[in-house]
């Protein structure tokens, strides 16, 4: 069993995207994470943090998505099979959180299956939509983001839902 010490986060490169599609395909397959086109992986770059084992290959990624001023979304957070339980998780979600809160995001949430997972990271099941007050939620009813669609609930993602748990910490 190799440590988390030997796991290095980066920056997602360029050369990544076919990684991060292997590792959120078996995932997709399960239905706990939505796959997307290599397109939207490519365009969504710059959001993304990979995780490396100690010989360079790439074992886990995850994602920050900017919702608004104040509010973010981890995404696509996947660890290679192997790696799973590992430690590989925790790290990448460790470094989503350090750069929320390095752009001045306050609150970041997430849609997830692993409720204990991000419990253990201070999130909590958000009991009801008062995460945003009444004026940026009609900003945000203005995104094309399915995934800001999925995080105010809105009736036109409820087919796509994949019956996950919204969950939010504060930083």
């Amino acid at each position: 069993m190799t440590s988390t010490t030997a796991i290095t986060v980066r920056r997602a490169r360029t050369t990544d995207v076919p990684h991060i599609r292997r590792l959120v395909a078996p995932l997709a397959e399960e239905r706990i994470l939505v796959a997307k086109e290599a397109v939207a992986y490519y365009e969504g770059l710059q959001e993304f943090r990979i995780a490396e084992g100690p010989d360079g290959e790439v074992v886990g990624c995850g994602a920050l998505h900017v919702m608004w001023e104040d509010l973010a979304e981890v995404r696509t957070l996947a660890t290679d099979g192997t790696w799973r339980g590992r430690g590989v998780g925790h790290l990448l979600l460790r470094a989503l959180l350090a750069d929320a809160a390095e752009i001045g995001v306050r609150r970041v949430f997430c849609l997830t299956f692993e409720v204990d997972f991000f419990r253990r990271h201070g999130f909590e099941v958000m009991a009801n939509q008062s995460a945003v007050d009444p004026e940026v939620y009609s900003e945000l009813l203005r995104s094309h983001d399915e995934g800001v669609a999925e995080f105010l609930d809105l009736a036109r993602v409820k087919p796509n839902t994949l019956g996950n748990t919204r969950m939010i910490r504060s930083l």
